[in-house]
């Protein structure tokens, strides 16, 4: 059975009729070739950050477990939703969220690990169906329980997908083409790289790069499938970048709100930091007037949980804007409480590298934009109407 194997970001649903072109370029694709399709969905843009604050409206400590469950519900929405969009033009088409995916986890809510997967329930729902949509970022543990992936990780579900029914490459839609050099919405001149490794990759993901998540970059090395990185435009799908085992470009990149703890002792510290290198998460060791601390970088929100579950000393002293500057012999980091100082940096360490660069800016920004119906399903925060 030839399967694609497409995964669609939550930018790519900001209205209802998003839906509607996804689903029209899912009818492409399959008159185009043989080939049946898994389409993996995010939430609806701005969804997972209005779950989660309805939650903590409701209970500041809510379990993990609870949180998990809440939030997944965000990729479940949307997979319905394609699914009746898909269902409309007439295509065989059915869903699978994490409970009939086939993806068991270990048990650490908020970022868990996939033990296993089981690739017969998406086999099965392909011989029946020319369309499976999957509902990204989720899994099963042991116990039976719901657990989330990690924040913005339905690309590693897709990978996922794509390794188990031995297809060596899925496509990555999101609000951008491909991996750039810097941020094209900080960092007027940015270029578009054609082919990049997946070790450099990995490491721009892991130091802020928003496009691809760094945990699918490194299963997709593991496992030796190429990410195909794509914009799903007004004229269609346009290619950017493969994401294989060549190319090592020069880049920078930008973390906005990472946060700081301040650690009791130099000791304390150093235990700090090695908890979180065993949960291949990125901090970067700090020394200021508040004394000696740790920056965490990546998997913000599982590392802060993880940190409340231990002993070691520590206290949150505020954020910093971490700019990364990577090329073949350097990874220097810089850490600014200023943001704009931390922009203006990030500009000047890209013009150094790539002095000839066009200066047109990308355009605006789609990140972290809300969908147009993410007032009509949540009122969080004790808004006006809050049914809560």
């Amino acid at each position: 059975m030839n399967v694609t194997v497409l995964k669609f970001g939550g930018s790519s649903f900001l209205h209802a009729k998003d839906y509607a072109r996804v689903a029209a370029h899912i009818a492409d694709r399959l008159a185009a070739g043989r080939n049946k399709i898994v389409a993996v969905v995010s939430a609806m843009s701005g969804t997972t950050g209005n779950l989660k604050a309805v939650m903590l409206d409701v209970n500041q400590q809510v379990s993990p477990s609870s949180l998990d469950a809440a939030l997944a519900t965000g990729e479940m929405l949307s997979t319905c939703l394609l699914e009746a969009a898909v269902s409309r033009i007439g295509i065989p088409v059915t869903s699978l969220n994490a409970y009939s995916l086939g993806i068991r986890s270990n048990s650490d809510f908020g970022r868990a690990s996939i033990d296993s997967v089981d690739p017969k329930p998406t086999i099965a729902a392909l011989r029946e169906h020319d369309v499976v949509i999957a509902a990204g970022a989720q899994a099963i543990d042991q116990s039976g329980r719901l657990t989330m992936l990690g924040r913005n990780s339905s690309d590693l579900t897709a990978v996922v997908i794509a390794s188990i029914l031995g297809e060596h490459a899925c496509e990555i839609y999101s609000d951008v083409p491909g991996v750039y050099t810097a941020d094209p919405y900080l960092v007027s001149g940015a270029q578009l790289i054609p082919e990049i490794a997946h070790r450099t990759i990995l490491q721009m993901s892991r130091h802020g790069a928003k496009v691809l998540h760094h945990r699918a970059v490194d299963y997709a090395e593991k496992h030796g499938v190429t990410i195909v990185c794509k914009s799903l435009t007004n004229d269609g799908a346009v290619t950017g970048t493969l994401v294989t085992g060549h190319g090592i470009p020069c880049s920078v990149t930008v973390a906005h709100d990472a946060p700081v703890l301040s650690c009791a002792s130099l000791q304390e510290r150093e235990n700090l930091w090695a908890l979180l290198a065993r949960h291949e998460i990125n901090a970067i060791r700090v020394e200021d007037s508040h004394g000696v601390g740790i920056c965490i970088v990546s998997d913000i929100d599982f590392a802060l949980r993880l940190v409340a579950r231990t002993n070691i000393r520590s206290v949150p002293i505020g954020s910093r804007t971490a700019v990364t500057e990577i090329d073949s012999s350097v990874l220097r980091v810089h850490l600014h409480s200023d943001y704009e100082r931390a922009i203006s940096l990030a500009r000047q360490i890209h013009e150094r590298m790539y002095p000839a660069a066009a200066s047109e800016p990308f355009g605006s920004r789609m990140d972290g934009q809300p969908s147009a119906y993410g007032s009509l399903l949540f009122r969080a925060n004790n808004a006006p109407g809050n049914p809560l």
